[in-house]
């Protein structure tokens, strides 16, 4: 029988659970949702959506409208809001979700881990003068603002799409509201790049979200190997 399956992606899971469902069933119409938060996002198989849905109810609606007969979140792990939403949109549309989320990282031998529950404790655990890789989507460097006793190097995807009207102090400050900072674009790399880059910035700290999966694990090994601190916000 064929289906209709929505898969709420943005990450290598999804993107991979796509490629599968398209090769296995050829008869089903696979579609992934992205946000929208990356410019250029990798082609995907079958067909892509961008864009939010307008809350659990404009999601239920799509639901209805498309014909959805599986929805599967495959989100981040940390993307607690679409998957609240993707419970209660299923829930109102009557049709199955499937929750695929990798596991978090564990610490190993030789990781020098602080574990932390929120961004606001890993902004107050940093030690004054460190100089520290913020890995984090740029929705979460806002927090660090006040930290202007700290140098930043903050790695995004996508560079900042607009400069604030009154341009911040410090190099490449301007696109962030932070006081002072480096900006690096790219995705994370290999566990050689990784370390490069760290002995590049003379890297102190890196800050983290807990989100498991094999894509930007080189950060940690980087860490692990070259004696660096990684203030993990756990999930």
């Amino acid at each position: 029988m064929s289906e209709t399956v929505l898969i709420l992606g943005g990450t290598k899971e999804a993107a991979e659970l796509a490629a599968r469902l398209v090769r296995e069933h050829p008869g089903w119409r696979i579609i992934t949702s992205l946000a929208g938060r990356t410019r250029e996002p990798a082609p995907l198989a079958g067909e892509t959506r961008i864009g939010g849905f307008g809350g659990p109810g404009g999601l239920a609606e799509y639901l209805a409208t498309e014909g959805i007969t599986r929805l599967i979140d495959a989100t981040h792990p940390f993307a607690r809001r679409i998957s609240a939403n993707a419970k209660l949109a299923a829930c109102k549309a009557g049709i199955p979700l499937e929750i695929v989320t990798r596991p978090p990282w564990q610490k190993q031998a030789g990781d020098d881990w602080i574990e932390v529950g929120s961004l606001e404790e890993a902004r107050d655990a940093l030690p004054a003068g460190a100089r520290t890789l913020l890995a984090l989507g740029s929705q979460y460097i806002a927090v660090f603002a006040t930290r202007t006793d700290i140098h930043f190097v903050v790695r995004m995807v996508d560079p900042p799409a607009k400069p604030p009207a009154k341009p911040l102090a410090g190099p490449l400050a301007g696109p962030l509201a932070l006081p002072g900072h480096e900006l690096v674009i790219g995705k994370p790399g290999s566990l050689e790049d990784e370390k490069a880059l760290l002995a590049h910035h003379a890297i102190t700290h890196i800050v983290c979200r807990n989100s498991g999966g094999a894509a930007s694990y080189a950060k940690i090994e980087a860490a692990r190997e070259t004696g660096i601190t990684v203030v993990m916000v756990q999930r």
